[in-house]
């Protein structure tokens, strides 16, 4: 009886020992991150059968037990995940928030100037230093471009950083994920119980590497899991790990993308499935965000230069010189970079270059541009160019790139596309082209160096003039002419020397001497030929006549108001050294408050205000997003803590409770020992 006593005692002295060990691991992890709260498992020893029945044996220590739940470790997992995504994209996205909208350095204020140097010189356009001024502020305006084009292409340049160190955290967790799957293998087959510890560890690197990208896990019967990013690619499986690389986009050789490392080399990830952590949200931003507000930013610069030096062709410098001039003009106050196309790297081979170029604005009232805030991709299948708008899919097809052409001056978008040569067929097979209309227009705005050195170049007056004959003897005025497209072919007679003026005269109702060979549109209807200076077009006072030459409905307008008496006349010239002209500065100073943009719907302020605002709002959204997502992480946190972390309460009333446990087998072992005792000294008496 005394030595089951003591075989009792000590199996309760061992159990409590284990007790209080395990409690004061508990303690002394209590601030390591990822430790799990454990636990012993006792069970009672079987009984040994008496006459009396079964006699209990003690206790036995069966596990030592993780306090842990998948369900709440997945959760907090998985918040974390989505948390992280959102913090690093609302970092990025804040940057340019703050950026654009910068009362001081964002493009707004240096429009406002440039425009109000362009009104300066409309009201002293003989004046050299208004010209001048409009010189600066031109360059001032070009310069602001530049700085917000750089900094976004260096925000670029510091995601492809950001996303090599994201792939090294990655490969690190994985290796170190598939170093621990095959230490707890080993351990657990050795021992038929679970490595606690190790757990821990690797649950904390998966949690590590969801801060990074999002991951899920499969176990397996050994112990070890498996871990998947994206659609179900395997990053670690067992004790081998995957891996992922850094290369540079064949599309795009600027941009980084992700590849899955295999035997076979590396195979580039879609970035739709690299979703979740702070991977995720690097590549969202920059698919999202950065490129759009590239994009959206040089379709601001390539639409001002190329509506301004658009509406600048149809003025006079102030040498007198125009389109009319034999040679010598420059109107162009602005460069621009034509739209980038870059061949994919993987194209077959013998795939011809291509290139793009902008489409001349075109005039409805104003110039205009029809530029859209997408980038295009052009595909081939050997038979048929695609060209596909990667904002929305739309496409355009043709059996060759003239075909395509042809598709996109239905619904213009601003370009065109440009073979080596205008009769080659669609591309071969596969061939594979970005197009990048206005990404990099912002970055290399410029003004015209030739303009720059000469401000008195600035085609500020109008190339024709009107007058009323001095001995007309009725009321009627005509108004000051105006030019669009084309005016070059309406007034030709004009250009030749010594210059012939055009004498309209006005005969009972109507109007006669338009030279031959233009037509006469009232109102902007259809034009009337006009086969000899006599033919005759019906008067209306007040209706804008213009004079139709090769580029319908462009050319010269003008109005004839009031009541003209039979044989009036008035002339439509040449202006020869108009100095003190400033209709055509008049007309540049008007583009700003115009529809010159998104296909005549949006001025250049309200566009930019517009990249402004779509900007904020996402910065905004963003924010109270993450604000949420990081209270549901830290309820998640919570529910796991109260089951799974080490309270110290907890574990100083548990080492109470195992000290007692320990003292009372000590006590009964002492018990046991002197009933033993008792009895040798019985027997030996």
């Amino acid at each position: 009886m005394g030595t089951g006593i003591i075989g009792t005692g000590v199996s309760g002295l061992y159990a409590a020992q284990l007790g209080l060990q395990t409690t004061e691991h508990n303690i002394a992890n209590a601030n390591t991150p990822g430790y799990t709260r454990q636990r012993t498992i006792q069970t009672s020893t079987s009984g040994l059968l008496t006459g009396a029945g079964f006699l209990g044996q003690g206790t036995q220590v069966a596990t030592i037990e993780r306090v842990y739940s998948r369900f709440l470790t997945e959760q907090v997992v998985g918040s974390q995940s989505s948390a992280s995504e959102l913090d690093s994209y609302y970092a990025q996205v804040r940057q340019i928030d703050n950026l654009l909208a910068d009362p001081k350095a964002g493009l707004s204020p240096a429009l406002q100037d440039f425009f109000d140097g362009v009104a300066q010189l409309a009201a002293n356009p003989a004046d050299l230093p208004s010209r001048q001024a409009m010189i600066s502020t031109a360059q001032a305006l070009s310069a602001r471009y530049r700085a917000l084009g750089d900094q976004l292409a260096q925000m670029n340049d510091g995601i492809n950083g950001e996303i090599r160190a994201s792939v090294a955290d990655i490969n690190s967790y994985a290796e170190q994920i598939a170093s621990l799957n095959e230490q707890i293998g080993l351990a657990q087959a050795a021992s038929g119980q679970p490595a606690n510890d190790l757990l821990d560890s690797r649950d904390q690197l998966i949690l590590e590497l969801n801060k990074v990208i999002r991951a899920k896990t499969t176990s397996n019967s050994d112990g070890s899991v498996n871990v998947f990013i994206g659609s179900g690619q395997q990053l670690v499986v067992g004790s081998q790990a995957v891996g992922l690389a850094t290369i540079s986009s064949p599309a795009d050789p600027s941009r980084l993308v992700v590849a899955l490392k295999s035997v076979a080399g590396t195979q580039e990830m879609p970035e739709k499935l690299l979703n979740g952590g702070a991977l995720g949200g690097l590549l969202a931003f920059r698919s999202e965000s950065l490129d759009r507000a590239s994009r959206d930013l040089g379709r601001n610069a390539a639409s001002l230069a190329l509506t301004f030096n658009a509406q600048s062709a149809l003025g006079q410098d102030l040498f007198g010189r125009s389109l009319l001039s034999p040679a010598g003009f420059t109107p162009e106050l602005f460069s621009v970079p034509a739209p980038a196309v870059i061949a994919n790297a993987n194209n077959p081979a013998g795939s011809p270059p291509v290139s793009a170029t902008f489409v001349t604005p075109p005039f409805s009232g104003n110039f205009y541009t029809d530029l859209g805030k997408s980038d295009y991709r052009l595909t081939s299948d050997g038979n048929n160019a695609t060209l596909t708008r990667l904002s929305d899919d739309k496409q355009w097809s043709g059996a060759n790139l003239a075909a395509v052409n042809s598709a996109l001056s239905a619904d213009p978008q601003g370009f065109t596309l440009a073979p080596a040569d205008p009769a080659d067929p669609a591309p071969p097979a596969g061939a594979s082209y970005l197009i990048q209309p206005t990404r990099d227009a912002s970055r290399n705005l410029s003004v015209n160096r030739v303009l720059a050195a000469d401000p008195g170049l600035i085609p500020a007056a109008g190339p024709i003039r009107t007058a009323a004959a001095a001995n007309n003897t009725g009321a009627a005025t005509i108004s000051a002419a105006s030019v669009g497209q084309g005016y070059t072919a309406a007034v030709q007679t004009l250009s030749a020397q010594p210059p012939t003026p055009i004498s309209i005269e006005y005969q009972a109702g109507n109007l006669l001497g338009f030279p031959a060979g233009v037509g006469v549109s009232i109102d902007g209807h259809a034009p009337q030929p006009i086969a000899a200076p006599t033919d005759t077009v019906a008067y209306t006072s007040g209706a804008t006549i213009t004079i139709v030459g090769s580029a319908p409905p462009s050319g010269v307008s003008f109005s004839i108001a009031g009541l003209p008496n039979n044989g009036d006349k008035f002339s439509i010239d040449l202006n020869p050294a108009a100095v003190a002209d400033g209709r055509n500065a008049l007309a540049l100073g008007q583009l700003q408050i115009q529809d010159t943009m998104s296909g005549k719907t949006a001025s250049f302020q309200e566009a930019y205000a517009q990249l402004v605002s779509e900007t904020g709002s996402k910065t905004r959204q963003l924010q109270v997003t993450s604000d949420a997502q990081q209270a549901i992480l830290a309820q998640a946190q919570s529910s796991r803590e109260s089951l799974s972390g080490v309270n110290l309460d907890e574990e100083a009333a548990n080492l109470i409770r195992y000290q007692q446990a320990y003292q009372a087998a000590a006590k009964a072992m002492q018990i046991g020992a002197s009933l033993f005792d008792t009895i040798l000294q019985i027997a030996a008496g």
